[in-house]
């Protein structure tokens, strides 16, 4: 099942997030690496301003796996 806010595309898990600022958007995406760390499963992401693009597949395995919706529900969680 695919995490609320999600799109699975092409093998992977994609979600834009907007924040009120910089500041937000960057704290945010402290609190994902934290959480990517902990789990040893690392997005690909980008940061423009207020605006985070998380894109999650499981390289190794060649696309999307219960690891890519793990960490998805757990960003949730943070957002």
């Amino acid at each position: 099942m695919i995490p609320d806010g999600w799109t699975e595309r092409d093998g992977g898990l994609e979600r834009r997030f907007r924040f009120k600022d910089f500041s937000e958007a960057w704290g945010f995406m402290t609190r994902v690496a934290l959480a990517a760390e902990a789990a040893d499963h690392h997005p690909d992401w980008s940061n423009v301003w207020n605006r985070v693009d998380i894109r999650l597949t499981t390289h190794d395995a060649g696309g999307l796996t219960d690891k890519d919706r793990a960490l998805a529900r757990a960003i949730n969680e943070l957002a």
